[in-house]
């Protein structure tokens, strides 16, 4: 089926659809990763996008239920340059066609994807749509541009648990309180912008009791359970968009050890006082080279943002601990003052490298020194 992908700069593309009939508005964003793409459209930081795929095959290892980041697709439609209809892969339960499907999610091959990736580089992430239905090319770029972006916008609140829940090796517990499990010595807030259950994988196999919280809860409610530590998910959109958190997340500094990832991170930059803008095209994949500053050492790193924290905002008692060595941006800071530190990528490698696992042990190690 003809699909049509306007920008909002003008440019049309067709592709097909393999998902059937719709439309999808959104920003148009591009990730290199040449794997993981189930990870990729379970990840709630990608709320708002329409995700083009670099790499040209996707779909040949189909989709199975232990990949699964969150209960849902996120993006809006998910663009490739050949889709594999039939997996071959022991763990496959399923085709991305029907998955996409599920969800409502468009699924769009046969466009030139270099061609996409490049526009997108040099004019940066735009807003686009794209459509099945509408014939009409100049009728799509008015669309496109009426759409009123991400800048802004709290994107968080379509995305973050209504009400509190455990997790357990199992995965989700219900209610309030920290799950019984035995050996688990620290007990752990997560607040839920957008979290990925490998963040919560991780944290139970290090030896954390987690708690997760809607993005929301107050900074009162957070002391009154009485956590060991505390950590602020990723998710999607724009920090200084998202309502009611960070004053919240100010009035917990100093009180417990904080550990931030993604969008965590750019929310404490904001609590310490900087500020964040938006990155001309992001950071999407699991090819990012980052610098650890305080060892030299090098990570390839995976990312998803397309904000950063502007290092120059920060103040002094805030140092940078890790750059991108792409384009020099902030990927890292911590407090020399609060037991507090954050990273801008993903270190839960879901997907992607495993260079930056290191970074869970330090908040073990932070709860242990606070203990």
């Amino acid at each position: 089926m003809k699909a049509l992908i306007a920008l909002e700069d003008g440019t049309v593309l067709t592709g097909r659809s393999f998902t059937g009939a719709g439309e999808a508005v959104g920003e148009i964003v591009f990730n290199t990763s040449m794997s993981g793409y189930q990870e990729i459209l379970t990840d709630p930081s990608y709320t708002g996008q329409l995700v083009t795929m670099t790499y040209p095959l996707i779909g040949n290892y189909g989709i199975n239920d232990a990949d699964m980041e969150s209960t849902a697709i996120h993006p809006r439609a998910f663009l490739m340059r050949e889709y594999q209809a039939v997996p071959s892969n022991f763990r496959s339960t399923g085709t991305l066609a029907d998955f996409l499907k599920k969800f409502n999610v468009l699924g769009i091959e046969g466009i030139d994807t270099r061609m996409l990736t490049r526009i997108i580089r040099n004019e940066g992430a735009m807003k686009a749509i794209i459509s099945t239905e509408d014939p009409d090319e100049a009728s799509l770029v008015r669309r496109a541009q009426e759409w009123p972006g991400l800048v802004g916008r709290d994107m968080v609140a379509r995305v973050t648990s209504p009400d509190p829940y455990g997790w357990t090796d199992d995965g989700p517990a219900g209610g309030v309180g920290y799950p019984e499990s035995d050996g688990k010595r620290f007990k752990v807030v997560a607040f839920d912008f957008g979290i990925k259950f490998n963040q919560l994988r991780i944290l139970s196999e290090k030896g954390c009791s987690v708690q997760v919280v809607p993005a929301t809860t107050t900074a009162q409610e957070v002391l009154a359970l009485d956590p060991d530590g505390i950590f602020l998910s990723n998710g999607p959109g724009d920090p200084a968009g998202v309502d009611g958190v960070v004053d919240n997340i100010r009035n917990l500094l100093g009180k417990k050890p904080i550990f931030g990832i993604c969008l965590g991170h750019q929310i404490l930059g904001l609590a310490y006082g900087g500020s964040t803008f938006k990155l001309k095209f992001g950071h999407r994949g699991g090819n990012q080279p980052v610098k650890d500053l305080q060892t030299g050492r090098v990570e390839i790193t995976s990312q998803n943002h397309g904000f950063c924290v502007d290092p120059d905002s920060l103040p002094d008692a805030v140092e940078v601990t890790h750059i991108n060595l792409n384009d020099n941006s902030l990927e890292g800071m911590r407090h020399t003052e609060f037991p507090a530190f954050s990273v801008q990528y993903h270190p839960e490698h879901a997907p992607g490298p495993h260079d930056a696992m290191y970074l869970f042990d330090r908040f073990i190690d932070l709860m242990k020194q606070q203990g």
